[in-house]
C-alpha cells in the first residue's frame, strides 16, 4: 500500500497549482520533513487545509513530484493508469494508422497527466522512461494498464534518475520478446536504424520529425550541406534523400561515424560520397574557416549542455556565439536550421539569440518556419516548460 501523506503548500504555490501548473516544486511545500519515501501519495492542501490535488513524491531535476488527479477520491491504482493510458492512445489514433511512420510518442509525461512518465513506440515495441523513483515506484501497475491497453511485441524501459538525474545502465528489456537490434523504424516514408537496448538513446530524437520532412522535401535540392551535433546522421539523411548534392556531419563522438553509414546504409545511399568528420564541432568551424568552406543548408542542433575537452557549451549562455561561427559558413541566401531543446530557452529569447548573432556578423535574415514539439509530443498550456523544443529555419543575407 501507498502511504497518503498531507502536504502543505504556501499561498503562492497553491494559486500556481490551483490554475494547472503540474510540478510541485520543493520551496513551495511548507512542512518538508513528511516526504519520507519517493512513489508516497500526496494530498496537496492551501494554508487553509482546502484540497488542491493528489500527486506523487518523486525527485527530478525539476522538482520533488507531479500532481496527477484533481478528483479527492480517485485512487491511484492500475485502473487509474489504464484512463490515462487509453485518453493518449486516443490523440493519437492517426499517427497509429499512418502506413508511412511508425515510430513516435504515446505517452509524454505531464502532457497525458503523468509528469515523469514518457511512453514511446517503435514498430511494435514500447519504450517506457522513467524520470524518478517516484513513478518507477508504479511500474507494476503501468505495465498492468500496458498490457491491458496495448498490443506489442516487447517492452524495453530507461532509468533515468541515478544521483545527477542521469540514466543507470542497464540490460533495458522488459518484458515479450527482444528485438533484434539495429531494428529499421519508418518515419514518413524514411527508414531509420534504432537499437532499444543501447544505453540512454535510441539512434534517432522523434521529437525532430517535422523538421526532418521539412528538411527532405523543401529545403534539400542542390543544397551543400553541414549537418552540426549531427549524432546518428538523420538530417543529412533527409537532405541526401532530398536532392542534397552532399552531405558533411559533424559530431565528437566516435560512434557516430558508424550509425551514420548505417542511416545512409538503411536508406541505399553510398556514405562513401558524403562526409562524416569525428571531431568536436568547435573545432571543426575553425578548421572550415581555415579552408573557406560554405554551405548553403546548415543545421544546428546542440544539445542544452555539452562538454568536451577543450569547451563547455550551455544553451541558455552560449548559442549566440555557436550562432555567430555557423553564420561564417553561410552562403549569402544560404539557411541555417536553427534548434535547441533546452526549456530554459524561450521562443523569445531564441529569437532574439538570431537576431543578436546576426547583427554581430553584419547580416540580414528572414525566419522563413517555425517549428516546436510534433503533435504526439503533447503539452499543455499551464507548464510552458514542456514546450521545450524551438527549431526555426533562418535565411541569411550578406551584404
Amino acid at each position: 500500500m501507498k502511504t497518503l501523506i498531507n502536504v502543505k503548500v504556501n499561498k503562492k504555490a497553491a494559486v500556481k497549482l490551483r490554475a494547472g501548473y503540474p510540478l510541485l516544486e520543493k520551496e513551495a511545500v511548507e512542512n518538508v520533513k513528511v516526504l519520507k519515501k519517493e512513489g508516497d501519495i500526496l494530498r496537496i492542501l492551501d494554508d487553509k487545509k482546502n484540497y488542491i490535488g493528489t500527486a506523487y513524491y518523486g525527485v527530478q531535476n525539476k522538482g520533488i513530484g507531479w500532481i496527477i488527479t484533481h478528483e479527492p477520491e480517485e485512487y491511484i491504482d492500475t485502473p487509474f493508469f489504464v484512463r490515462k493510458i487509453e485518453a493518449a492512445l486516443q490523440h493519437r489514433k492517426e499517427l497509429m494508422k499512418n502506413p508511412d511512420t511508425n515510430a513516435f510518442r504515446v505517452f509524454n509525461g505531464e502532457g497525458d497527466g503523468i509528469g515523469g512518465l514518457i511512453i514511446d513506440y517503435y514498430d511494435g515495441f514500447y519504450v517506457i522512461h522513467w524520470y524518478s523513483e517516484g513513478i518507477y515506484s508504479f511500474r507494476k501497475e503501468i505495465l498492468a494498464a500496458m498490457r491491458e491497453k496495448l498490443q506489442f511485441k516487447g517492452i524495453y524501459e530507461k532509468k533515468r534518475f541515478d544521483q545527477k538525474g542521469q540514466y543507470i545502465e542497464d540490460d533495458d528489456f522488459v518484458e515479450g520478446e527482444r528485438g533484434e537490434f539495429p531494428m529499421m523504424i519508418k518515419e514518413n516514408g524514411v527508414n531509420f536504424c534504432v537499437d532499444l537496448n543501447d544505453g540512454a538513446m535510441t539512434g534517432i530524437f522523434l521529437d525532430q520529425r517535422e523538421v526532418r520532412n521539412a528538411i527532405r522535401t523543401r529545403y534539400a535540392e542542390g543544397a551543400k550541406m553541414l549537418n552540426m551535433f549531427s549524432y546518428t546522421g538523420a538530417f543529412s539523411v533527409c537532405a541526401a534523400l532530398g536532392g542534397a548534392e552532399k552531405t558533411t556531419s559533424v559530431d565528437v563522438a566516435n560512434r557516430s561515424r558508424s550509425k551514420t553509414v548505417q542511416q545512409f546504409e538503411a536508406n541505399d545511399i553510398d556514405a562513401s560520397e558524403q562526409e562524416i568528420v569525428v571531431d568536436d564541432v568547435f573545432q571543426y568551424f575553425k578548421y572550415a574557416a581555415r579552408k573557406n568552406r560554405t554551405f548553403d543548408l546548415v543545421v544546428v542542433d546542440p544539445p542544452s549542455f555539452a562538454k568536451t575537452k577543450k569547451r563547455t557549451f550551455s544553451a541558455a549562455k552560449d548559442y549566440p556565439k555557436l550562432l555567430e561561427e555557423t553564420i561564417q559558413l553561410t552562403k549569402h541566401n544560404g539557411i541555417i536550421v536553427v534548434s535547441t531543446n533546452s526549456s530554459a530557452v524561450d521562443v523569445k529569447t531564441f529569437k532574439k539569440f538570431i537576431k543578436t548573432a546576426c547583427k554581430e556578423q553584419g547580416v540580414s535574415y528572414e525566419i522563413l518556419e517555425q517549428y516546436g514539439l510534433p503533435e504526439d509530443f503533447r503539452t499543455i498550456e499551464t507548464f510552458p516548460e514542456g514546450h521545450y523544443l524551438k527549431v526555426m529555419f533562418v535565411k541569411i543575407k550578406k551584404k
